[in-house]
């Protein structure tokens, strides 16, 4: 039997959403180990002088926990 935990976390991106969430992924895979999936629960911009300056997402990542 697996048990897994789902964890919050915010990335952002100045270049698009989907590099906020392999940003996102990719920090959250060197400190949770078995990461099985993320879904974005919101997503938003920084604008700064009228033009985007960050893409920001809020993710839920689940991940097994070791027996």
């Amino acid at each position: 039997m697996s048990i897994a935990k789902v964890t919050e976390l915010i990335a952002s991106s100045p270049k698009s959403f989907e590099d906020a969430m392999s940003n996102g992924v990719a920090r959250a895979d060197k400190t949770l180990k078995n990461i099985t999936g993320a879904w974005v629960k919101d997503q938003n911009v920084v604008v700064e002088n009228g033009k985007i300056t960050e893409y920001r997402v809020v993710m839920k990542v689940t991940f097994v926990l070791k027996d």
